[in-house]
């Protein structure tokens, strides 16, 4: 998915933890990215796919791509995408339907294997985590080794393929783990932070989308030694509160430890259109739209909740948001879609048209998880 600023808490400015004695010292991090996850799980279970370019998501004209394979990636297939515009890229790619029972039974089986050799798992969602290996449990004593050990054992009892990044702190090991995919492992050792950061074009910070690395364009910011000549004066006149995050990424500098409570509180997504939207119809289809994406990412994230929040933003930059609580958990994607478009039937007809619509689901909560992975993060995750 495309972000132009995705910053979940604790992975951003303000999310960024004070320097403490929790913080101090050198950590043994890895994190484990799954290499084009629902895809992959598709060819893997049928064969005739393998090969070919695959799109995880629905076809019609109003279906969204939800996960791409690698060989869809090549003609510029990528989640979050239209199927239509999808479809235009690569007229031969084949569309399957998501199956999330069978990605949550993949996913355990990924987990057991973390939890093999750390209890510190900070899972990011069903497909990623962030893993402390400083005293694993097996005292096997490499960070490098067990990466390799886990990716080995990801691959022999799933059949799917893992990329890992190796580092110090989370941050590098994010970065490293997207370094060499599919299937790749990366390794940033101490020192090498800073220097690895500075050849980074800005666009690889997490955080950091298209809209953010072109306002870092015209500002002469084009890669990490870019960003990391800046004072925090000058990043925090043009990025405000993001501008401590970004100090800090430059130099490769990261205190956060692995959380396994990370706390989520929403999740959701907006999107800004191109054209202004102001008829029913077409507002009622760009909702559509919305909810397709947001409840892949629920789901991705196996969160359930209980408020349903519509965001819109008028041509006058005013924003207007309209909520609805139930009693309990939203039941399906059906239901989250029907409350969604009773939220904006009741807003209708609009005074001006708008630029942008969201939609949340908040009120988060993981019945029968493990109490560690009931935790959720303060996130909306952002389509643009």
């Amino acid at each position: 998915m495309d972000h132009a600023i995705d910053n979940p808490a604790g992975d951003g400015p303000d999310g960024q933890e004070p320097e403490s004695d929790e913080a101090a010292g050198l950590r043994k991090i890895i994190h484990v990215d799954m290499d084009a996850f629902f895809a992959s799980v598709e060819q893997r279970d049928h064969p005739e796919l393998r090969g070919k370019p695959v799109a995880v998501g629905g076809a019609g004209g109003r279906g969204v791509v939800a996960a791409a394979s690698y060989e869809a990636r090549k003609f510029g297939v990528r989640s979050a995408m239209p199927s239509v515009t999808a479809r235009r890229l690569c007229p031969g790619l084949v569309f399957v339907r998501h199956r999330f029972d069978v990605y949550k039974q993949v996913s355990q089986q990924i987990r057991a294997i973390f939890r093999h050799h750390t209890p510190l798992v900070e899972p990011l969602s069903l497909d990623e985590a962030y893993l402390d290996v400083t005293e694993d449990l097996h005292g096997i004593g490499s960070a490098t080794r067990i990466a390799q050990m886990i990716r080995a054992a990801i691959r022999e009892e799933t059949g799917l393929t893992a990329s890992a990044g190796v580092s110090y702190n989370k941050f590098l090991a994010k970065i490293a783990s997207d370094q060499n995919k599919p299937d790749g492992l990366c390794v940033i050792r101490p020192g090498e932070g800073a220097a690895f950061v500075a050849r980074l074009p800005v666009r690889r910070f997490h955080g950091v989308g298209p809209k953010g690395a072109e306002k870092m364009a015209r500002l002469g910011i084009e890669t990490g030694a870019d960003l990391a000549a800046k004072d925090i004066a000058f990043l925090r006149a043009h990025f405000g509160s993001f501008a401590d995050y970004l100090y800090r990424a430059a130099r490769g500098v990261d205190l956060r430890p692995v959380r396994t409570n990370r706390i989520r509180k929403s999740v959701g997504g907006e999107r800004t259109y191109r054209e202004d939207i102001s008829t029913g119809h077409a507002l009622r289809a760009a909702l559509d739209g919305i909810v397709d994406i947001v409840w892949d990412r629920i789901e991705r994230a196996e969160a359930r909740g209980r408020t349903v929040t519509l965001k819109m933003k008028y041509t006058d930059f005013r924003i207007v948001t309209r909520s609805r609580s139930l009693p309990r958990d939203v039941a399906d994607k059906r239901e989250f879609a029907r409350i969604g478009h009773e939220l904006l039937d009741n807003l209708l007809p609009l005074p001006l048209p708008i630029r942008l619509m969201g939609l949340t689901l908040s009120g988060l909560d993981r019945p029968g998880m493990p109490e560690e992975e009931a935790a959720r993060d303060s996130a909306q995750l952002s389509l643009l």
